[in-house]
């Protein structure tokens, strides 16, 4: 059939993503095949010490982003969207919205980026002895009964920011169980949340006088390939403001943003993993067994279908990386160079490449916001050099690329060297891998393993919810594994390239490392004097 037949028939499947900076749609065909995509760019504001998006932000975005893509099938392929065969929605993972029994929300969202929850994490870790991370939804609400906020009283219902558009899309009050391991600590058997774990929690938050049970207000946990409703009127009306779009289309459980990278990478079975490199950079490794002990540098989560997962996360990426492109791309317009043309993230990238392996000596950090796995609860963006350091602009920006994978490479150094997790696959994936061989390089440098990208690499997230959609509308789990249907159907001709780790790079970026371990010192003192 051709890509208007598809089309028209509904043999299609729809995947939407809130990402950071950008709200991405991307519509394939049942094999995986990209038939349309759209976005909408949009940023998170700092308001009264959250880092959040307003409620008008999602919807408005939600429906930009959907009429480029409807506008994008009009003029690629001359047919209007009027049903899909399947949708699924994914957002950033954890934060913390919340919901009145009218479904109305009472607090404002907080998004991971959030680093005001330090005493909640520590007690439910120690309650838990599981590993809490500060951005978790868990972390979220406790500190919000700790703190004893105005809206608790009125809770209904608490989750993050896909569930949400999910509940707004169908009505039903459910998770994707990778999503809901960032809600709460999830037992891979019971393929649903601890109950044990559970239990302790609705006990400390009886004793704040509080009488909701967890179970009742946080989302139902649902595996990939479960059907988790269907897009309501109300729901096909907030999603196509053209009024094109009919209701009743079966939509797959909400995912969160690592889960939809597993699935894009094919990093879902045993041993295999990724790493997601974007606003956020984060590797996640299916593990065989649990981990020996408790590190709070590292999060345990699950993949779409339950299995669990290692993640080293870092709240920071790619931000400071476009601040200084933006700044270059001011100074070329000042000197009369049209960029219009130009690809400048290209033009750095590729000329790190003539860096020092050390970056010269060269140290930067990129936190605009709090780091958890370094544990520093607020960010200053630095840039810090000796004075025989070499400092020149291949240096400079090689720098800025070690660094956006420096508190994942920590983390990772855990599980390797520590643990000794074992991993027979790496895939990398994110706008950072773009330029073929440069970030890629890097980060086999950073694990000492070889890193495989793609050429599905830059389609990340809303191309792994739109595979989730059709993994559940081929027959899901009852049928075939999650891994055993993205082998046979989506990745067994995908081409891609692998970069085995160099010595020279290796040992560079282990020296930068130290750089980078040791200059914390410098972070956190400027977080402590930097207060204007």
């Amino acid at each position: 059939m051709s890509a208007r037949e598809l089309i028209e028939s509904g043999k299609t499947a729809l995947g939407i993503e809130f990402g950071s900076t950008n709200i991405k749609a991307v519509l394939t065909d049942l094999e995986g095949n990209v038939l349309g995509k759209g976005s909408h760019r949009w940023e998170n504001s700092l308001k009264d010490g959250i880092w959040t998006y307003s409620y008008e932000e999602i919807d408005a975005g939600l429906r930009d982003c959907y009429s480029a893509l409807r506008a994008n099938v009009e003029r690629n392929h001359q047919v209007t969207i009027k049903t899909v065969g399947a949708i699924g929605i994914s957002a950033m993972m954890h934060g913390y919205i919340a919901l009145d029994k009218e479904g109305k929300t009472i607090a404002p969202f907080q998004t991971w980026r959030n680093s005001n929850t330090q005493q909640a994490a520590d007690i439910l870790t120690e309650k838990f002895n599981f590993n809490i991370p500060l951005r978790w939804t868990i972390a979220h609400l406790y500190q919000c009964v700790l703190d004893h906020e105005e809206h608790l009283p009125q809770v209904d219902f608490v989750t993050t920011l896909d569930s949400y558009m999910h509940y707004r899309l169908t009505g039903v009050k459910a998770a994707g169980i990778g999503d809901a391991s960032g809600i709460f600590p999830i037992d891979s058997e019971a393929l649903d949340y601890d109950q044990k774990m559970l239990d302790i929690c609705d006990e400390l938050i009886a004793k704040e006088g509080y009488t909701f049970k967890l179970r009742d207000v946080l989302p139902k946990v649902l595996c990939a390939g479960d059907k988790a409703g269907s897009l309501t009127v109300e729901g096909a009306a907030l999603l196509d403001e053209s009024g094109n779009l009919q209701a009743g289309i079966p939509m797959c459980p909400s995912e969160g943003d690592a889960g939809t990278g597993m699935v894009a990478t094919n990093a879902v079975a045993a041993r295999t993993g990724n790493v997601s490199a974007g606003t956020s950079t984060f590797a996640m490794i299916v593990t065989e067994k649990p981990l020996s002990k408790l590190h709070r540098e590292i999060d345990m989560v699950t993949t779409p279908d339950g299995k669990p997962v290692a993640m080293s996360h870092a709240n920071n990426g790619t931000t400071d990386i476009n601040a200084w492109h933006d700044l270059f791309k001011e100074f070329a317009e000042l000197l009369g160079v049209d960029t219009s043309d130009l690809n400048l993230y290209d033009i750095l990238f590729r000329k790190s490449l003539e860096g020092d392996a050390d970056c010269g000596g060269l140290l930067n950090y990129g936190y605009y916001s709090g780091e958890g796995v370094t544990r520093l609860n607020e960010g200053r963006p630095l840039y810090v050099r000796m004075p025989d350091s070499k400092f020149n602009l291949a240096n400079f920006m090689r720098a800025h690329l070690y660094t956006s994978l420096g508190a994942v490479k920590l983390g990772m150094d855990i599980l390797q060297k520590e643990e000794h997790v074992a991993i027979d696959r790496i895939t990398g994936h994110g706008g950072l891998f773009t330029t073929p061989g440069c970030v890629q390089k890097y980060l086999a440098a950073a694990i000492d393993t070889p890193v495989t990208v793609m050429s599905t690499a830059t389609e990340g997230g809303p191309w792994g919810m739109a595979l989730l959609a059709a993994y559940m509308l081929e027959g899901g789990r009852e049928k075939e594994s999650l891994p055993e249907y993205l082998e046979r159907v989506i990745f067994s001709n995908m081409e891609g390239t692998t970069l085995a780790p160099d010595n020279e790079t290796v040992k560079g970026y282990e020296a930068f490392a130290e750089h980078y371990k040791s200059g914390l010192a410098i972070e956190k003192a400027a977080i402590e004097n930097a207060k204007w």
